[in-house]
């Protein structure tokens, strides 16, 4: 009679077992999902304010550069509007160039495994 309780003791522990490590495990899970979303909204919002001044600093120079240069070298165009539409474009291309380089990033740290 007393095998019989010590004999399910022993049968029970491993499965008790299992069910705390799956949990322990989901657990793990859960925080290491909450804390790469953390990473992502994180770096979305840095990347809304980066792409916004890569593009705005840039129109914002060229135009104050030809502002300047039309007072003192007047032509028959506007410098401050050909400077305007250089650096916005600098600044698009600029911010493109980033995203690129951000999202294929993000796609090389997705394939690897999290150690």
């Amino acid at each position: 009679m007393s095998d019989k309780p010590q004999n399910k003791e022993t049968m029970d522990e491993p499965v008790l077992a299992r069910r705390i490590g799956i949990q322990a495990r989901r657990k793990l899970e859960a925080k290491r999902a909450q804390r790469d979303s953390n990473r992502i909204i994180g770096a979305g919002l840095s990347a809304i304010g980066l792409v916004g001044w890569s593009v705005v600093l840039p129109t914002v120079l060229g135009t104050t550069l030809g502002v300047w240069l039309d007072r003192h070298y007047p032509m028959s165009h506007s410098w401050a509007l050909t400077l305007l539409f250089a650096g916005l474009f600098a600044g698009c291309l600029n911010a493109w160039h980033w995203i690129a380089k951000e999202d294929k990033d993000t796609h090389e740290q997705r394939k690897e495994p999290h150690g």
